[in-house]
């Protein structure tokens, strides 16, 4: 009977020592599953403008994907290359697709994914549409790719944006897509076909 009582008492104390084990490990389980590293918020957020913009209307003409870079005490001339293709944005190429084929600039845009380029002058910018998709910045930029280019005028305004801005609006039935960052501003109007 004391050899009993021992083992009753040995047995006792090995499931306390394992509902602490237990216990221990459930109380620290919480570590483990919360040591996934996230990076931090891009520079460069993306964002997307959307046409029809009203999110009441879901289907859509176009939707545009950018990075929204941001001016952060430098100026637009310091950032944006003159002369120079630009991916209109940062990381990524920004990217445009058609839900419906566009004309813009007399030109028939077939419904599809698009690239946005521009080269910026003093006092026009020369917009690209180009049929390369997936593409990191301008460095793979191929002019033989160009779906549409053509020249428009640059507006300044005295309000500043910080960042990079494109939206669209809609003008007497028309709509356009506008872009604009620090005092510059352009816009392309385009006809849903």
């Amino acid at each position: 009977m004391y050899q009993t009582g021992k083992l009753l008492i040995k047995k006792n104390a090995m499931n306390i020592l394992n509902i602490k084990k237990i216990t221990l490990l459930l109380l620290l389980m919480p570590l483990f599953i919360q040591a996934q590293n996230f990076s931090n918020l891009d520079k460069s957020p993306m964002d997307q403008a959307k046409y029809p913009t009203s999110n009441r209307i879901t289907k859509k003409v176009a939707i545009i994907t950018y990075s929204r870079p941001q001016l952060k005490g430098r100026s637009f001339n310091d950032i944006v290359p003159q002369n120079k293709v630009w991916r209109t944005g940062a990381n990524e190429a920004t990217q445009v697709r058609f839900f419906s084929d566009v004309e813009i600039n007399q030109t028939i845009i077939p419904a599809g994914d698009y690239t946005i380029f521009t080269i910026i002058d003093k006092e026009e910018i020369t917009f690209i549409i180009n049929t390369a998709t997936n593409i990191w910045g301008a460095y793979s930029y191929k002019s033989d790719n160009d779906a549409l280019r053509f020249k428009v005028p640059i507006n300044k305004v005295k309000k500043s944006l910080e960042a990079l801005s494109i939206a669209f609006n809609e003008e007497k039935g028309l709509p356009s897509i506008h872009f604009g960052w620090e005092n510059v501003r352009f816009k392309i109007p385009f006809k849903v076909l």
